[in-house]
């Protein structure tokens, strides 16, 4: 995980926000004696154009919204852990001779040419996560690398702490969805499934073995695409276009089959992009058995989705569920609200989970 701790404050009571490109998410994740409870949960529109495709165009804005919605939650004297995607991070796996730790970050550092594409290390946040022995020869090991340039890393933490807010960690959107997986479902040693985000402008594939992350990829298409072209295609706004991508005409006598095709029509790049990403991942890992795949994110909602990629994937896929073993506040959260909460809340109950000092 991408966990720059030597950077930030060790505040110990921690609070997810999930950066995207159309809102702001905020989850607050209590352990109890009877486990983990969703205390609170908000979301919070953002303007278009602040955020592009993980870059941030408008931190100012950005900054005035985060304050906001920290303000609308009352969460107060938390520390923030938030997280990157996109092309602003890098996510390699390499393998390596047996060392430790201190002796692989040297090393990683050291001959960073021939695993990262940084001419400067200088300029690069990095972190590491041992997978464990490599299959074909246990004098070596396998590792994620993870590195973001600093100065994306750093306009992230100006727009947050200008928002008058400490961060604590900088997380990973694909490894936020690994821990809350881990959190939530149960898995064997050797269970492969692949966790499928559909961002509003990016998306991110997550294959997870045996509850750890062995594979990841992002790419520059989402939801977005599809509600642009039902806002064409209808004379909408882009506003109405979103809802109607997920809930359909409201109280009209239109086909409902026929604009379902058409979303699913729309929805195609996004689903062969992740159906090559499927493919690649089992001719480089040799066509390991795929147990499930798991949509998130907003878009995950069109109806029709998950049974397409199922039946052109020949795998099992549904919507993920981040609260399947976590509890919620009903206090502080409506039952009402809690299904739609669901498909969006992913990341930012991932993050929530995390502490200080984990791996």
């Amino acid at each position: 995980m991408l966990d720059f701790n030597d950077l930030f404050s060790k505040t110990k009571k921690l609070v997810g926000l999930d950066i995207g490109a159309t809102s702001l998410k905020l989850a607050e994740v209590l352990t109890t004696s009877s486990g983990y409870v969703l205390n609170r949960f908000l979301q919070l529109p953002l303007p278009k154009g602040v955020i592009t495709e993980g870059v941030i165009n408008d931190p100012k804005t950005l900054s005035i919204k985060i304050k906001e919605l920290f303000w609308n939650s009352g969460c107060r004297g938390k520390g923030v852990v938030a997280s990157l995607s996109g092309n602003s991070v890098v996510i390699k796996k390499a393998t390596f001779v047996q060392m430790e730790d201190a002796e692989l970050r040297d090393l990683i550092r050291d001959e960073a040419g021939k695993y990262l594409p940084f001419d400067n290390m200088d300029d690069v946040n990095y972190d590491f996560q041992v997978l464990g022995d490599n299959e074909y020869n246990p004098n070596q090991m396998d590792v994620i690398i993870v590195a973001a340039k600093k100065d994306m890393v750093d306009s992230y933490v100006d727009a947050i702490t200008s928002a008058g807010l400490t961060i604590s960690i900088m997380d990973v959107d694909s490894f936020a969805l690994e821990t809350m997986y881990e959190a939530n479902y149960e898995y064997e040693d050797n269970d492969i499934v692949v966790i499928v985000r559909i961002g509003a402008d990016l998306s991110n594939i997550n294959v997870i073995k045996g509850g750890m992350s062995i594979f990841t990829r992002d790419f520059t298409i989402g939801g977005n695409y599809i509600t642009e072209g039902v806002q064409e295609k209808y004379g909408v706004t882009f506003e109405e276009a979103e809802q109607i991508k997920v809930q359909g005409f409201p109280e009209s006598d239109q086909d409902d089959l026929d604009l379902r095709n058409t979303i699913l029509d729309y929805a195609e790049p996004i689903c062969s992009e992740i159906e090559r990403s499927i493919d690649y991942f089992r001719s480089t890992f040799g066509s390991e058995y795929i147990k499930r795949i798991y949509l998130s994110g907003g878009t995950s909602r069109i109806s029709g989705l998950a049974a397409n990629l199922s039946q052109r994937l020949n795998v099992d896929t549904e919507l993920i569920n981040p609260l399947l073993k976590i509890g919620y506040n009903k206090r502080n959260i409506n039952p009402k609200t809690i299904e739609s909460i669901k498909p969006i809340a992913a990341v930012a109950i991932g993050l929530g989970l995390r502490k200080i000092g984990d791996k």
